[in-house]
């Protein structure tokens, strides 16, 4: 990844600090501050703008979750010419999986950044530093392009922070785990829907996973599937399994 000479508008930006913290994460300043200034902003600090959208970071993650999959989809498909669509699912699950990000979010600091009320926020377990994470990305796809993200995200990233080793042993199908545990130990689950996407204000599904009536896991997404796989990682953390 290049380093830029800071430019002249850097001197005189009223967020220079910004500019330069995030020069010395990302490898580059960037161009319109206001795109990171956005990635780093949670719901529950934004205010609401035009019929019920808020100044949050939600837009700007939906976009970044869709160029870090293309990225990484194009990544396995050259990487691996010899597998087969099964086994390029399933890395592409674990290396874009809400875990993984979280904790590249925590690896480049970004949880430094993002600005929340915690008041409106409460205890609530979530996905907040892996949202800012797939949020930066929107945010540095709409500031340089597409071949810029893709090259930050191949350098940056995967080239530094994932063990391609450790990905493709990793298990990952945490629902299908939640199952087999469940049947083992004689269980019953369910998967409750708290919010349906296809109704509320934000279009994120808010699912919930009880285990004997008890919840474990809840998770938010635009995917009702992926929410259901991210409850139920949250469960195998909790389950200790």
């Amino acid at each position: 990844m290049p380093i830029f000479t800071k430019p002249i508008r850097v001197y005189f930006s009223p967020d220079k600090k910004l500019h330069e913290s995030l020069r010395n994460i990302l490898g580059f300043y960037p161009t319109h501050i206001s795109l990171y200034k956005l990635a780093f902003r949670h719901s529950s600090a934004a205010q609401v703008i035009k019929k019920g959208v808020k100044d949050s970071n939600e837009r700007l993650e939906f976009l970044g979750d869709s160029v870090i999959g293309t990225v990484v989809a194009d990544y396995l498909f050259k990487k691996f010419p010899f597998k087969d669509e099964g086994f390029l699912t399933k890395m592409r699950s674990k290396m874009v999986s809400r875990q993984k990000h979280n904790q590249l979010a925590i690896k480049l600091g970004l949880n430094n950044f993002i600005e929340v009320n915690n008041e409106r926020h409460g205890n609530k377990t979530s996905s907040i530093n892996g949202d800012a994470y797939e949020a930066l990305i929107g945010a540095i796809y709409l500031d340089k392009g597409y071949t810029f993200a893709q090259q930050f995200i191949l350098t940056r990233i995967v080239n530094v922070h994932i063990d391609m080793d450790e990905v493709e042993t990793k298990e990952v199908d945490f629902k299908s785990k939640i199952i087999e545990w469940a049947q083992k130990e004689k269980k019953e689950f369910r998967f409750d829907a708290i919010v349906d996407g296809a109704s509320s204000e934000d279009k994120q599904y808010s699912i919930q996973l009880l285990v004997d009536n008890v919840a474990v896991g809840n998770a938010q997404h635009f995917s009702k599937k992926r929410a259901e796989q991210l409850a139920s990682e949250h469960a195998c953390t909790v389950l200790g399994i």
